[in-house]
C-alpha cells in the first residue's frame, strides 16, 4: 500500500495570521506530497513496499540511500511537524511544564534558546526538542535529517527550510520562529510524545 499524504489536523487557514492557508496550499499541498510522490516511486523501485517510513529511515542512512532517505525523512518530519502546531494558544502543563523549568530554568527561556536554535541553523533543517533519556534538548538537523536517525525521542520541531516561511516572512526566519513558538504550538501533542511514541505518531505503513 503506497504511503499518503496525511491531513492536516486543523483547516488550512486556521493558523492565521501566523501561517496563512497560501502556506498550507504550498507546504503541505505541493512540497509534503511531493516527498510522499517520490518515497512511493523509489520505494517501488527497490521493491521494499511493506515497510514503514521509520524502518525506511533507519534503514537507509548509507550515501547510496540518501535521495530514499531524504524523501522519506522530508515525509515523516512534516506529518510530526503539523501535529506540533495548533490553532488553539496553548501553554506547557504538568511533567512537561515540570521537564521544561528543571531542564531549561522557565518556559520564556525555553522559547528563547529554541528560538535561538532555529534562527541560528545554517541553511536547510530543523530545529528540535528532544527527550535524551530523561533529559530535555535543544538540537537541530540539516536537510532532512531527523531524530529517526539517531535514536533520540522527537518531541517537538519547526521546520526551518525556506518554504516553511517565505510566503508569510519573506526571508525573516526570526520573525517566523518567534510567531509560531509564541502563539501555535501544541503543547498537548508534545506532552504526549513523553511516552517515546512520537515516532509511531507520524509514522505510516507502505
Amino acid at each position: 500500500m503506497p504511503f499518503v499524504l496525511p491531513p492536516l489536523p486543523f483547516a488550512p487557514d486556521a493558523l492565521q495570521p501566523h501561517m496563512s492557508k497560501e502556506t498550507f496550499d504550498f507546504h503541505h499541498g505541493k512540497h509534503h506530497k511531493a516527498y510522499v510522490d517520490k518515497t512511493n516511486e523509489i520505494v517501488a523501485a527497490k521493491g521494499l513496499a511493506g515497510q514503514s517510513l521509520v524502518e525506511l529511515i533507519k534503514g537507509h542512512t548509507a550515501p547510496g540511500d540518501k535521495p530514499l532517505f531524504n524523501n522519506a525523512a522530508q515525509l515523516w518530519n512534516h506529518s510530526f511537524f503539523w501535529q506540533c502546531l495548533s490553532p488553539s494558544k496553548l501553554a506547557p502543563k504538568g511533567e512537561l511544564s515540570d521537564m521544561i523549568k528543571r531542564d531549561f530554568g522557565s518556559h520564556e527561556e525555553f522559547l528563547k534558546k529554541f528560538a535561538a536554535e532555529a534562527v541560528g541553523h545554517f541553511a536547510s533543517g530543523w530545529a528540535w526538542l528532544i527527550l535524551d533519556g530523561k533529559t530535555l534538548k535543544i538540537t537541530s538537523y540539516h536537510d532532512a535529517d531527523s531524530p529517526v536517525a539517531h535514536g533520540a525521542v522527537p518531541l517537538l520541531t519547526l521546520d526551518v527550510w525556506e518554504h516553511a516561511y517565505y510566503i508569510d516572512y519573506r526571508n525573516a526566519r526570526p520573525k517566523f520562529a518567534e510567531a509560531v513558538l509564541a502563539n501555535i504550538i501544541n503543547w498537548d501533542f508534545v506532552a504526549q510524545n513523553l511516552d517515546g511514541k512520537g515516532a509511531s505518531r507520524a509514522d505510516q505503513k507502505g
